[in-house]
């Protein structure tokens, strides 16, 4: 029996985390074991996600296996799409170019900023009273 050549990679975004598997296929994309379409909520999101499929044309070369922890949905697709671009990156790395060029290699570093003593959040002051 022929062992099947998976690739795995991690992407992040925010708080959160996607393990990314991708195998040679049709297509398929499964998120928590759940079809694409029922896990998230808009179109735009589903293109964001795919992008660097699209961008290497490989949208229908490829089933997809994504487990996704922490964060919003938002954050959770920055994560899909980071650990998606790396998976590809690690299958062919003639790639690397194409996703770098287009800034999907690189891990968004922006996280919400912590809430400071004495303050009503990260930059927002209590109202000042002068009397």
């Amino acid at each position: 029996m022929e062992k099947e050549t998976v690739f795995y990679a991690t992407g992040r975004r925010k708080t959160a985390v996607a393990r990314t598997w991708i195998k040679p296929g049709r297509g398929k994309i499964l998120i928590n074991n759940r079809e694409i379409g029922d896990y998230i909520p808009t179109e735009s999101m589903r293109l964001t996600l795919i992008q660097p499929l699209n961008i290497t044309n490989n949208i229908d070369s490829f089933d997809i296996n994504v487990t996704v922890s922490g964060g919003g949905i938002s954050g959770q697709v920055g994560a899909i799409r980071h650990g998606l671009t790396r998976a590809l990156i690690e299958m062919d790395p003639d790639l690397r170019p194409i996703l770098k060029k287009a800034g999907f290699v690189k891990r968004d570093p922006r996280v919400k900023e912590r809430k400071k003593y004495g303050q009503k959040g990260a930059r927002a002051r209590f109202q000042f009273s002068k009397r």
